[in-house]
């Protein structure tokens, strides 16, 4: 790998990063620096299409662009050839420079650090106006984009609470005797088709069009470095789409602000989210729409238990408790998570 690239010197050492739930990457010493090799894990890996070569182009085209901008990321290095990413077998890889940074959550931010995350946020979006296609239409080579889409159908999850149920309760499996995990999921389970019955009315409805705005695609706490006080690179790119911009805001903000116990922390999502639609140029009806739509989205979402139950990967098991609690507190806070957006 580092032969096609003469300028960074003779390897030293390799250490794998071990923070992160997708990807393999790795930290390369070299006589003449440090750097990062990451390894874009392909479709039969996760499921989707992130791992292609034409689509690594692409995402590595935009922090490109977004670095002529001031936007704080970290694109590729250049190989001897002019290109960033290198084809090994099937593998796909690309060398990046270091960056020295810390991951911050949104308890160590102070108000003024929250107000500054929702203005990057907002920044990238606007940046990404610039630097992308407009409305959404795909460069030169790529194959459509996502159009809109809708929410998830309440009769679906209901099919799927009853399965995961039947998994964490252990009649599926009574090799593996249940553990303390498994009792609260089963409690989440069935408290959350209770909500569900409850609030199946209140779906969104399927958006009229497709969505139009460029977002980062899964920006949170482990894709965003901080040096001191300050955010130096927004890393991790692959999930860059064509979504609802607001959405991600929510989004988030759902991730950076969850504490503990699965409340927000308003007072700094608030101060968050005037930031974003200062610097986004978005106005409260946007917000409170995409509040809706994550709340309902979350209010659906077992990702975790998928991954435990069906795929036997347990590593984001150490999320659920805050995030399975964070639906049920955001159903009863609806109107003051919404008034934190939007007001």
């Amino acid at each position: 790998m580092l032969r096609r690239y003469p300028d960074v010197g003779e390897p030293l050492a390799c250490e794998p990063i071990t923070k992160g739930l997708l990807n393999h990457g790795y930290r390369v010493s070299t006589t003449r620096g440090s750097y990062f090799l990451k390894h874009h894990l392909d479709k039969k890996h996760i499921g989707d299409a992130t791992g292609e070569r034409a689509t690594i182009v692409r995402q590595h085209h935009a922090t490109q662009r977004l670095a002529s901008l001031g936007v704080p990321v970290v694109p590729p290095l250049t190989d001897a050839e002019g290109t960033t990413v290198t084809v090994i077998g099937d593998r796909c890889y690309a060398l990046h420079p270091w960056v020295d940074g810390l991951h911050r959550v949104g308890s160590q931010l102070t108000p003024h650090q929250s107000r500054r995350l929702g203005t990057l946020l907002g920044a990238v979006h606007t940046a990404l106006e610039q630097v992308m296609p407009a409305d959404g239409e795909p460069e030169p080579s790529e194959g459509p984009l996502p159009a809109g889409y809708g929410s998830p159908h309440a009769a679906d999850t209901f099919a799927l609470i009853d399965e995961l149920l039947a998994v964490a309760r252990g009649q599926r499996s009574r090799d593996t005797p249940r553990d303390a995990f498994d009792e609260l999921a089963v409690h989440r389970l069935v408290e959350r088709r209770t909500l569900l019955e409850r609030h199946a009315h209140r779906r969104p409805p399927t958006p009229d069009g497709p969505a139009t705005g460029w977002v980062h695609g899964d920006f949170h706490p482990l894709n965003l470095l901080y040096r001191g006080a300050d955010p130096v690179a927004i890393v991790d790119w692959d999930r860059l789409g064509v979504q609802p911009r607001a959405e991600e805001a929510v989004r988030a903000a759902a991730i950076f602000f969850v504490q503990p116990g699965g409340e927000l922390d308003l007072p700094k999502v608030r101060a968050y989210a005037r930031a974003y639609r200062r610097a986004a140029g978005a106005g409260a009806a946007e917000l409170a729409a995409a509040v809706h739509r994550v709340w309902w989205e979350r209010l659906n979402d077992f990702w975790i238990l998928r991954w435990r139950y069906r795929l036997d990967d347990r590593r984001a098991d150490p999320q659920f408790p805050a995030v399975s609690a964070l639906a049920v507190w955001w159903t009863r806070e609806y109107e003051a998570v919404c008034a934190a957006f939007t007001e």
